[in-house]
């Protein structure tokens, strides 16, 4: 019963319902450019305030708007980068360098000893 209900309609592939009264908000378009030079855009709803930093759906890099908003949010975004730590950097405010040389010989020591023995590989 249900299929002859449904024949002929390909639902989800088209709307039964027409344009007409429809209203669209107004939009504006708003120019990102990257440390590369290339720009892109993207849409806003017109009354929306655009983020000072976005990053390009195809390259993935971080765009930035060429305002004063712009060139503080990069301003910030090059500081985060050359401040991040590494794994590296967390360990050694842990431990110090001799605390970490000591801890490696006694891992390497229980793996020979292991090996040695035939318990692991």
């Amino acid at each position: 019963m249900a299929e002859r209900t449904l024949r002929g309609a390909r639902i989800g592939s088209s709307s039964l319902q027409g344009d007409e009264g429809i209203e669209f908000s107004p939009r504006r378009r708003v120019t990102y450019m990257t440390e590369k030079g290339t720009s892109f855009s993207v849409m806003f709803d017109a009354d929306a305030e655009p983020p000072a930093e976005w990053f390009d759906p195809r390259s993935g890099e971080a765009g930035f708007l060429d305002d004063e908003a712009g060139r503080a949010a990069r301003a910030e975004f090059e500081e985060r980068e050359s401040q991040q730590r590494t794994h590296w950097d967390m360990l050694l405010e842990r431990r110090t360098r001799e605390e970490l040389e000591e801890l490696l010989q006694e891992r390497l020591e229980l793996l020979r000893a292991r090996r040695a023995s035939g318990d692991g590989a």
